[in-house]
């Protein structure tokens, strides 16, 4: 795990912005963001909300887990984590799932309030996984 003492800040550069715990934060809002907009059913902000999430927990991980394939865009930490043989199984198809979401200006279809909780978990598994990956298997320290 990267210490906080370790962690280089560099408001410039796209990743090192934020501290892997501060990417982590930056997904859970996004994540709420993303409830939100399913709950008012603007698809379209959902989609691109539950990706950003999912995206921004990624890059914690990237601060920890240096990983070229993941690229720098959201999409393409989902992509490269979608094939990523070492990640478990439950990580890549949630991943896959965040990626079949249409984009901007393609056609959204309705769904049920199990599908959209179906997309939430997905993207709550990305970031789970990206979250083990910060902090190992054991979770957050205990700074007392």
């Amino acid at each position: 795990m990267l210490h906080e003492s370790q962690f280089q800040r560099d408001p410039g550069h796209w990743l090192r912005k934020f501290s892997p715990e501060e990417w982590i934060q930056a997904g859970l809002k996004e994540l709420a963001r993303a409830r939100e907009a399913l709950s008012s059913h603007d698809r379209p902000r959902a989609s691109a909300s539950l990706k950003r999430a999912a995206g921004m927990a990624l890059n914690g991980a990237l601060l920890v887990v240096p990983r070229s394939e993941w690229g720098r865009s959201y999409a393409e930490h989902l992509q490269a984590l979608s094939r990523d043989e070492a990640a478990p199984v439950e990580v890549r198809e949630a991943a896959g799932l965040l990626l079949d979401l249409p984009g901007a200006g393609e056609l959204i279809p309705l769904a049920t309030e199990r599908h959209n909780e179906r997309l939430v978990e997905a993207a709550r598994t990305v970031m789970a996984h990206a979250y083990a990956l910060v902090y190992g298997s054991t979770g957050k320290p205990d700074k007392s």
